[in-house]
């Protein structure tokens, strides 16, 4: 018969080695990037002096790059939106640092507030905009690194790229990062 009592640990487990993994320079997995989007969100000394607001455009700034991945800094004043996109063949993490966005998808709308964090597999559609009176702020990690937004004419309509809930180049990125 199995029990607790039967089992007893000689010494400090967290001592093997081989059983410690060395800490990751670079984020690898999902939980890894969405981890990448909160520690930024959390030191606003980072991001938020660069912020900016341009009532004709969103406003972006590409605030790191790793191996693989990419990290934007995105300003959105009152009734600015991304029309509705998808990311090609990149993941993202969306993360709402300030204000309240919308995000309509085909599954209905939410209102996402500070703190908020999404989370989306290549192809997800959607589009995101500022319905509120009052400016927003958000971040946008996308790995590999956003090279293509494709927009649609109608509405969300690819529900198999549910979000786990949460050109090529720099100036395609930088062009696509601009509407997302």
């Amino acid at each position: 018969m199995n029990s607790d009592s039967d089992i007893q640990i000689a010494g400090d487990i967290l001592e093997v080695p081989h059983l410690v993994q060395a800490p990751r320079e670079h984020p690898v997995t999902v939980a890894e990037f969405a981890g990448l989007a909160r520690s930024v969100a959390a030191d606003r000394a980072q991001w938020e002096h660069l912020v900016r607001y341009d009532a004709t455009t969103r406003w972006y700034h590409r605030l790191r790059t790793g191996p693989g991945y990419e990290v934007w800094l995105l300003s959105w004043v009152p009734g600015q939106g991304s029309g509705t996109h998808d990311h090609g063949r990149s993941s993202g993490v969306l993360t709402v640092l300030d204000g309240t966005l919308t995000e309509r998808t085909e599954r209905g709308t939410r209102a996402l507030g500070p703190g908020a964090q999404r989370v989306f597999a290549p192809g997800y559609v959607h589009e995101v905009v500022n319905d509120t009176l009052e400016p927003a702020i958000s971040l946008h990690v996308y790995f590999p690194g956003l090279t293509e937004m494709p927009m649609h004419t109608s509405a969300p309509a690819h529900p198999e790229h549910a979000d786990a809930d949460a050109g090529a180049g720099a100036d395609a990125a930088a062009r696509a990062a601009a509407r997302c």
